[in-house]
């Protein structure tokens, strides 16, 4: 079986950057997908926190119809829930968490497209020649391959995004997480962050939502703001300046630990070693763990191996993103943030990372 995995499309977004609603992208995906047995979509498929849910999913129907009109018969899409599009499982999860015996959710439950109205919807969109099936927390794509969208490492990593400090407030209330290796649950991780998404979707429903720190990749949003390389704007240098002050307080309030030591190598390496920790907690025994999340695709050829590596000597890979942020420099085809990457699985061997969109679309399409 022939597996592609992509993540962090956004679709819906309110900023020209979910390059999937660009002619040339899509394209190119769909050619991709035509020689593939399944595709994962592997969390953020819709951008949820910049309006309704309606609004989201009408801009992601032609995208999804073309998707699945380019998928052989019988083919798989599997959706896997993020943070940005948590109101896509969350229905589902809902009835579990009601069950008087609810059973653990696992590294991998799985359910049909009826998981909520929009899975259903996007089951439908992808048409009857496709199987639709929705996968929690994560999915083992092979023995030794799980893929997970990776949002559960926003409750360790030591950069001081907006979902951090939040759930380090959370965890105040519903607990702190175990230690030992092999310790932990999903439902440890989702009791602090689960909170979280469901405020931030109500905003967005309330058409409140829209604002900077709410969209796209937080890494990637924090890197931009607080880069100290000559292009970063005065409030960002002023903010970064001031920002040691800040994290002090940020631990003191037991909401970290976070640092205020912030650079583009310190940001990867630190969503790394939080992925690192969330496996490790999870006991998640894998030769390869498949993420999103961070926007950042990797190992590159020019990054340290090193840094992917899991201390059981298995190795974290990271898809990359669908969208296209010009602060950050993402047309560069050395950038990690590049969009239009994703991951190649055989049934055996190493995944292999590809990138899929060689032309990202000069102008968006109608619609934005």
């Amino acid at each position: 079986m022939r597996t592609l995995v992509i993540s962090d499309a956004h679709i819906g977004s309110r900023r020209p950057v979910d390059i999937l609603r660009r002619p040339e992208p899509l394209a190119a995906l769909c050619t991709a997908v035509a020689e593939v047995d399944r595709l994962v979509l592997l969390g953020d498929l819709l951008e949820l926190r910049h309006g309704p849910l309606y609004d989201a999913l009408g801009a992601a129907q032609p995208i999804i119809e073309a998707i699945g009109d380019a998928m052989a018969k019988g083919s798989e899409v599997v959706l896997v829930g993020g943070n940005h599009d948590s109101a896509l499982v969350e229905p589902w999860l809902a009835r579990r968490r009601a069950l008087e015996a609810p059973l653990p959710l696992g590294t991998e439950t799985r359910t049909g497209a009826d998981a909520s109205a929009a899975t259903d919807a996007i089951s439908g969109w992808l048409g009857k020649r496709v199987d639709c099936t929705v996968s929690y927390p994560g999915i083992w794509l092979r023995d030794d391959v799980w893929a997970t969208h990776g949002h559960y490492l926003d409750r360790l990593i030591t950069i001081p995004t907006f979902e951090r400090i939040v759930a380090g407030a959370m965890a105040r209330v519903v607990g702190k997480l175990p230690e030992e290796p092999g310790s932990a649950a999903a439902e440890d991780f989702e009791a602090a962050l689960s909170p979280v998404y469901a405020w931030l979707d109500q905003i967005a429903n309330g058409r409140a939502a829209g604002g900077r720190w709410a969209t796209g990749a937080a890494t990637a949003k924090a890197w931009s703001l607080l880069s100290g390389d000559g292009r970063a704007p005065l409030r960002g240098k002023a903010l970064a300046a001031l920002l040691p002050l800040g994290i002090a307080g940020i631990n003191l309030a037991g909401l970290g630990p976070v640092s205020s030591k912030i650079s583009s190598d310190e940001l990867r390496r630190a969503g790394l070693d939080a992925m690192a920790g969330v496996v490790s907690l999870l006991g998640v025994e894998a030769d390869y763990v498949i993420f999103g999340h961070t926007h950042c695709a990797g190992p590159l050829p020019w990054m340290d191996p090193a840094e992917w590596r899991l201390p059981n000597g298995g190795q974290l890979i990271n898809s990359g993103c669908w969208t296209d942020e010009p602060r950050i420099n993402s047309t560069e085809i050395r950038s990690p943030y590049r969009p239009g990457r994703g991951i190649l699985l055989a049934d055996s061997g190493p995944p292999k990372q590809v990138l899929i969109a060689d032309d990202l679309g000069q102008r968006p399409a109608s619609g934005f």
